[in-house]
Order: C-alpha cells, then sequence, then structure tokens
C-alpha cells in the first residue's frame, strides 16, 4: 500500500515554530490522495489537525487555525505542516495519514495509510 514517514519533530520553547514533512511512498501512492495530520497527547484521543485534499483544498481545525499551514509538493510526494505559535497545548505526537477516498477528513477511519509518527514537544 502507501508507507508514510514523518520527519522534522522536537522540543521548542511556546511561540516557537517546527515544519513537519511526511514523504509518502509505495506502489498505491498517487496524486489523488487526501492526506493529513492527527496528532494525540498521552491520555487523550486521537484528534484531527490539519487536511489537504487532491486538489489543494486545506481544512483545519479550530485551535490550529491561523498558526499552522499544510501544503504538499506533488514533485516530492511529501507533505508538510507549517507549526506557528506553538502553545504547550500543542504538545502530542503528530502522525500522517493518507486515503484514496476521503469524505470527512475529521474522521480517521477514512484513511487507508498512516506513518509511525513524530514527537512535537512545546515548553513554556
Amino acid at each position: 500500500q502507501v508507507q508514510l514517514a514523518e520527519f522534522g519533530g522536537g522540543s521548542v520553547q511556546a511561540g516557537g515554530s517546527l515544519k513537519l514533512s511526511c514523504i509518502a511512498s509505495g506502489r498505491s501512492y498517487n496524486k489523488y490522495y487526501s492526506m493529513g495530520w492527527f496528532r494525540q497527547a498521552p491520555g487523550q484521543k486521537r484528534e484531527g489537525v490539519a487536511f489537504i485534499d487532491s486538489d489543494g483544498r486545506s481544512t483545519y481545525a479550530e485551535n490550529v487555525r491561523g498558526r499552522f499551514t499544510i501544503s504538499k509538493d506533488n514533485t516530492k510526494n511529501t507533505l508538510y505542516l507549517q507549526m506557528n505559535s506553538l502553545k504547550p497545548e500543542d504538545t502530542a505526537m503528530y502522525y500522517c495519514a493518507a486515503g484514496r477516498y476521503v469524505a470527512d477528513a475529521f474522521l480517521d477511519r477514512e484513511y487507508s495509510d498512516w506513518g509511525q509518527g513524530t514527537q512535537v514537544t512545546v515548553s513554556s
């Protein structure tokens, strides 16, 4: 299927920035996939963060809108998440996800493939 690998996590102070990347590979992957970022903090449910469809249309969770930007480079099969003005509550494991037929981007069951995750830690 599709293999996804996330990079770019790390530890930053509140107000700082990080840029995550997700490289897609595998025989099933193509530009028609929708992709998204989810995150999960310890003891918390996994939540959707930002999504982008095959036409480049993006959707954001309300608590990251205006601070995070999702983008993709189809020539590199790479998804990005630019995170600015980071807050301690953004601390979580961030996961990249891909799906061929995504109707409701916030439902994790819509996605068929997932990365291993990259840790983001924001200190106050």
